[in-house]
């Protein structure tokens, strides 16, 4: 056996731990969903290539669903096609993530928009309760429990709006915010956003539609700022783990 024969047969993709605790009817969305999650929490780091049968073994499900889960994947730039049909994790790219941005607070914006007329008191209450766990998570420097809660805080008025096209849209952006927001975030103790949601319930509960979509534009527009993504605009692709 030759010395590339034998690195070839004795490498393992680094995969995160089993992840068949809870499927969903659809293998498909479920594929995507754990590889996504794994590829924004950095545990299939840029570059990794994503080889079927050990992702077959790792999520217990065939090829089928794998191949149509990295598809969309791929259409959301978390994963790349290279030569020979090689699929890799895709970098941090600072570019794309800038115009994930933009268009991720437009989106936003509108949803809350449309989701002013609309919100109940039960409503109100959940983005108070979502602020108060992301300012806990803050204070606690847990950066997954802060996206998290961030997620939450957004997703109430997106729901709220009833928009049927919001959901997919903002999924095509948001994963590539998070990811770098996961590999920039040391510490969240400089991230003012807690005001910010403040200042939307506000305007929410005033019934000030306008106000409350230009606050949550200027929200997430801060996030931009806080990941110094205009700074770096026009800077070469920075992968995880690169100068």
């Amino acid at each position: 056996m030759t010395e590339a024969v034998a690195s070839a047969a004795i490498y393992c993709m680094p995969l995160p731990d089993q992840a068949r605790a809870e499927r969903p009817a659809s293998l498909r969305d479920y594929a995507y969903t754990q590889l996504r999650d794994a590829i924004v929490a950095g545990r299939l780091a840029p570059g990794e290539r994503l080889r079927d049968p050990e992702l077959e073994q790792w999520l217990g499900v065939s090829r089928t669903p794998i191949r149509e889960a990295i598809a969309r994947l791929e259409t959301a730039g978390l994963v790349q096609t290279r030569r020979a049909k090689q699929t890799v994790v895709a970098p941090l790219d600072v570019r794309t993530a800038l115009a994930a941005q933009r268009i991720a607070a437009t989106l936003h914006a509108l949803a809350v928009r449309e989701a002013v007329p609309q919100l109940t008191a039960a409503d109100l209450a959940a983005m108070r309760e979502a602020n108060a766990a992301f300012a806990a998570a803050l204070r606690a420097d847990d950066v997954d429990a802060a996206i998290a809660a961030d997620d939450a805080f957004h997703g109430i008025a997106v729901r709220a709006s009833a928009d049927p096209l919001l959901p997919g849209l903002l999924e095509q952006v948001t994963p590539l915010l998070r990811r770098l927001e996961r590999a920039r975030f040391g510490s969240l103790a400089g991230r003012g956003s807690v005001a910010d949601h403040d200042r939307i319930i506000e305007h929410c509960a005033a019934g000030r539609a306008d106000e409350a979509s230009r606050a949550t534009h200027d929200n997430w527009s801060t996030l931009g700022r806080l990941l110094h993504l205009d700074d770096e605009a026009h800077s070469p692709i920075t992968e995880a783990g690169a100068p």
